[in-house]
């Protein structure tokens, strides 16, 4: 962090874009396919159960975790529906195919919770089913050895994984843009000012990146399962998935963790491990790139500090 203490930005990368999150908005940048930049907002909406729920240690993250996913798929959405729409018509797409207000944010929400929860399912039991035909071997037949294999093979596929879809274009791509947004976020904490310069001397790299969790999970998980009896392969399973909250809320902690702990010459490396796995899910973004992301970023100071002003004006018309 700065010295100034600057807001803790996070952002995700998009198709051919940025999506940053502020303290009252969400705004995402595109390039779109005639060159032009085309912006995305959706305004954050106080849910008092979910803020309530967002301060209680190992509970908010795997809340932040759900809610990120739901609102993630909005910004998705706009990303590939509006890369390849010609300007001219704009107007004509958004009047034929505009869902009300409520259809969208349920759909979209619900569709990008489901997707994670899926994911995080196959990658949580198909590991785990797997290691069972390691059992013969002696090494790993006991409770201890299967929890090594079962960590091992999550760990394979998860590597695999990463490694074969950064090989497809499109998804370069996207990890470019990744690597972008962390590279605006590195600059914002240092208090450079946003130029393509500033922010392309930045590294790509950065503690709080959902990759790091990801690699977070496997070790944390790895670490939980050990205290939790499971030789039968049902039971295993069934405390697998039963475990998923407890994994992802610990794993979130130990992340905040490792970024407040960043600046302390030893205890910086504990971040080190999921920094390495962004070697994967990013990569060197060129000017244009780096461009869009700068562009989403001050979009979102903006209108961050339209909201705020706002809010001081009524504030005071009420006194």
């Amino acid at each position: 962090m700065s010295k100034q203490k600057a807001p803790a930005y996070g952002g995700q990368a998009v198709m051919e874009g940025v999506m940053f999150a502020g303290k009252h908005t969400y705004v995402t940048a595109i390039r779109r396919n005639d060159d032009s930049l085309d912006y995305f907002e959706v305004k954050k909406t106080h849910r008092p159960v979910l803020h309530t729920l967002k301060k209680i240690p190992f509970v908010r993250g795997f809340v932040a975790i759900i809610e990120a996913s739901g609102n993630g798929v909005k910004h998705l959405n706009f990303s590939t529906e509006r890369y390849d729409v010609a300007p001219e018509d704009d107007e004509k797409i958004l009047e034929e195919n505009k869902p009300s207000k409520l259809s969208l944010i349920l759909g979209t929400a619900a569709l990008g919770v489901l997707s994670f929860l899926f994911g995080k399912f196959l990658f949580t039991l198909l590991p785990a089913i797997a290691a069972e035909a390691f059992r013969p071997i002696p090494i790993f037949s006991g409770h201890i050895g299967q929890n090594v294999i079962e960590g091992i093979l999550k760990l394979v596929l998860l590597l695999s994984y990463l490694y074969f879809i950064s090989m497809t274009p499109m998804i370069k791509r996207v990890f470019q843009y990744h690597g972008a947004e962390h590279k605006v976020i590195n600059a914002y904490e240092s208090n450079l000012p946003l130029t393509v310069e500033n922010v392309q001397a930045q590294s790509r790299l950065h503690y709080r990146c959902g990759s790091s969790f990801i690699l977070f999970t496997v070790i944390i998980g790895f670490i939980i399962y050990l205290f939790v009896p499971s030789d039968q392969l049902w039971l295993r399973l069934l405390s697998r998935v039963a475990l998923i909250p407890v994994v992802l809320g610990v794993s979130y902690e130990v992340l905040q963790a490792t970024n407040k702990l960043r600046n302390i010459p030893i205890l910086r490396y504990l971040g080190y491990p999921g920094l390495s796995l962004q070697l994967l899910t990013t990569k060197e973004p060129k000017d244009p790139q780096v461009e869009v992301a700068i562009a989403s970023f001050n979009e979102m100071l903006k209108r961050d500090k339209e909201y705020e002003k706002e809010a001081i004006e009524t504030s005071a018309k009420v006194v």
